[in-house]
C-alpha cells in the first residue's frame, strides 16, 4: 500500500482517511470530498509508427522525457489544488495535427496478452510519483482508433485483464480505472467496448482482476449508458460541447440513475466557467486543454493563459490562497506564441480568468476583422468548447488583436 490511499464514502472522496481538501486550512467545506482533476492523457505516450514527427513547438519528443516532465510538473499543479489526473495506456489523439489512425500507441499487442515493458515502466513511475505527492491517477485503458488494433473480443478481454493485473501487481492505492475513454464511439471497432452490455462486463472484469480498484467508464459529452452508470464505482462523465445548462442537466441525470455515487468529469475543455457548475453541484471537474496538454510534446507546466487561469479558478473554488492575478493580466491572447505554429497553422483564442464577464470578442489579423467569438472559450473559428479550426499564419509577422466586449459595457484590447 502506498502513501496515498484513496477511499470512497458515498459521493465523496477521501485520501488517507480525510475528505479531500479538508486538510487545507481555510478551505471551503462545500469543496471537501471533491477530486478536481486534469486530462494528462499523453503522460506515457509513444508512437511506434514515427516519433520524429513530434519534434515541433520548439521542442523535441522523447517518451521517457515526456513522462519525467509530467512528474516534474505535478507539485505545481498540486499546490493549486489538483488532486487527480487521467493518463491513458493508449494515450489520446492529437486533435489538430496528426491523424490518430496513423499513430501506433497500443502497448497491449494485437492479442492483448502482453504489456510493453517501456509503457509499464513509465506508468509505474508516474503512479508512484503521484502517490508520493498525494495525487490520484485515473488510468484509462482504451482510446478510439488504438483499441481497433486489438484482435476481436478476445483481444479486448485479454487487454482488460492484462492492464488490471498490472495495476494489482503494482500494489497501488491511488488509482481509479477508466476502462475506456468515450466508449460509445464506434471507432473503437469492438461491440464489446461500444455497447452498454459489453462495457458492463468489462467493468466487472477490471474490478475483479485489479483486486477491487474503483472502476468507471466515460462516454462522449452528454452521453452515459444507464447500465454502465449503475455498474460504475465512480461515475465518469465528459462535458465536451455542453453549455453550462446542458452540463448541469447531465449531472442531474446520472445522479438520478445512480444516487450516492461520486460524479467525476474527467474531460471537458478550457471553458473554465463550467467550474461553477461543478462546485455548485458538488461534483468533480476535469480540465482538458487539447493544445498545450494533448499535442505531443505536451508542455506539462501551468503555462500562461488558459492553464494559469484554470489553476487559479480551481484554487479559488477550493479556498486555496494564491497570489492575485492583476486585472490587466486576466485576459491573454493565446496561440500567438512563436513556437505554437505548426505547418503554417495557428489556433488563436482569448483566454480569460473570468469568461463569464465577457459578452463577445472580435478578432483582427493585421487590422482586418476575422471573426467574432460569443461562446467560451472564445476561439477564432469556434466549433465546440474543445475544438476550433486553424488560421493560416502569414509568411511574415502577423499582428493579432482581440477586442473584448464585457457585459458591463467595458471594451478592452489585447494583442500579440
Amino acid at each position: 500500500m502506498g502513501k496515498t490511499v484513496l477511499d470512497i464514502r458515498g459521493e465523496q472522496f477521501c485520501i488517507n482517511g480525510k475528505l479531500v481538501y479538508s486538510e487545507i486550512e481555510g478551505s471551503r467545506p462545500e469543496a471537501h470530498g471533491l477530486l478536481m482533476n486534469a486530462r494528462f492523457i499523453q503522460g506515457i505516450f509513444d508512437d511506434k509508427a514515427d516519433c520524429s514527427r513530434y519534434n515541433r513547438f520548439g521542442r523535441s519528443f522523447d517518451p521517457e522525457r515526456n513522462t519525467n516532465d509530467l512528474i516534474a510538473a505535478l507539485p505545481e499543479w498540486y499546490n493549486a489544488g489538483l488532486r487527480a489526473f487521467t493518463v491513458g495506456f493508449q494515450g489520446g489523439g492529437p486533435c489538430f495535427t496528426v491523424a490518430n489512425n496513423t499513430i501506433d500507441n497500443n502497448p497491449f499487442g494485437s492479442e492483448g496478452t502482453s504489456l510493453d515493458p517501456a509503457y509499464a515502466s513509465r506508468m509505474d513511475r508516474l503512479i508512484r510519483a503521484a502517490d508520493e505527492i498525494g495525487m490520484i491517477v485515473i488510468v484509462s485503458y482504451f482510446y478510439p482508433g488504438q483499441a481497433g488494433r486489438l484482435e476481436g473480443a478476445k483481444g479486448v478481454l485479454n487487454a482488460v485483464r492484462t492492464a488490471s493485473r498490472f495495476l494489482k501487481d503494482g500494489g497501488y492505492s491511488n488509482v481509479i480505472i477508466e476502462v475506456c475513454n468515450e466508449h460509445n464511439i464506434q471507432h473503437h471497432g469492438h461491440p464489446l467496448i461500444y455497447s452498454g452490455e459489453g462495457m458492463v462486463a468489462l467493468l466487472e472484469i477490471a474490478r475483479t482482476e485489479s483486486g477491487g480498484m474503483p472502476v468507471g467508464c466515460s462516454g462522449t459529452g452528454n452521453f452515459i449508458n444507464e447500465d454502465v452508470c449503475k455498474e460504475s464505482d465512480v461515475i465518469l462523465i465528459h462535458g465536451n460541447g455542453l453549455t453550462r445548462q446542458d452540463y448541469y442537466n447531465h449531472i442531474r441525470q446520472v445522479k438520478a440513475w445512480a444516487p450516492g455515487k461520486p460524479v467525476v468529469c474527467n474531460e471537458d475543455s478550457q471553458a473554465i466557467g463550467q467550474l461553477e457548475v461543478a462546485f455548485r453541484t458538488r461534483t468533480s471537474w476535469g480540465y482538458y486543454n487539447n493544445i498545450t496538454k494533448q499535442e505531443p510534446p505536451a508542455d506539462w507546466r501551468i503555462t500562461r493563459g488558459e492553464d494559469q487561469f484554470f489553476a487559479y479558478r480551481m484554487a479559488e473554488g477550493i479556498g486555496i490562497s494564491l497570489p492575485a492575478i492583476p486585472e490587466e493580466e486576466q485576459y491573454y491572447l493565446q496561440g500567438c506564441e512563436p513556437e505554437m505554429e505548426y505547418e503554417g497553422k495557428r489556433w488563436i483564442r482569448l483566454a480569460s480568468l473570468y469568461p463569464e464577464k465577457i459578452d463577445y470578442v472580435d478578432f483582427y489579423q493585421n487590422d482586418i476583422f476575422i471573426y467574432t467569438g460569443y461562446v467560451e472559450p472564445f476561439a477564432v473559428y469556434f466549433r465546440s468548447n474543445w475544438l476550433q479550426d486553424a488560421v493560416q499564419a502569414d509568411s511574415g509577422p502577423s499582428k493579432w488583436k482581440a477586442v473584448i466586449h464585457l457585459k458591463d459595457g467595458t471594451v478592452l484590447e489585447r494583442s500579440n
